[in-house]
């Protein structure tokens, strides 16, 4: 699990910069279903690791992505949070990198 989880964050960095560019309606849900399960798994991973801010960092990210109720932040906002976030899990791809090789 520890070596596929960056390889999947990585992807969501991906899927969340594609978020700037117009797509169907139904990629932006599914790029919010997967976003909050990787974010609930690594606020588990974090929460495991007693690093308590990044398991309530990935916790709030996991509600800020959920696709149920969904949480109305307009285009532009949307837009920022994205490539924030797509920033911080590239750095923690890119931490991870270097701590493992």
């Amino acid at each position: 699990m520890n070596k596929i989880l960056p390889k999947i964050g990585l992807a969501l960095v991906i899927a969340l910069l594609l978020c700037l560019f117009p797509m169907p309606y139904g990629y932006y849900t599914l790029v919010r279903f997967v976003a909050m399960i990787v974010f609930a798994v690594l606020a588990y991973k974090y929460y495991q690791q007693n690093n308590d801010a990044m398991a309530v960092l990935f916790a709030a990210l996991a509600i800020l992505f959920q696709p149920f109720f969904k949480i109305v932040l307009g285009r532009f906002m949307w837009n920022v949070v994205d490539v924030v976030v797509a920033i911080l899990l590239f750095v923690l791809w890119y931490d991870s990198k270097k701590k493992y090789k």
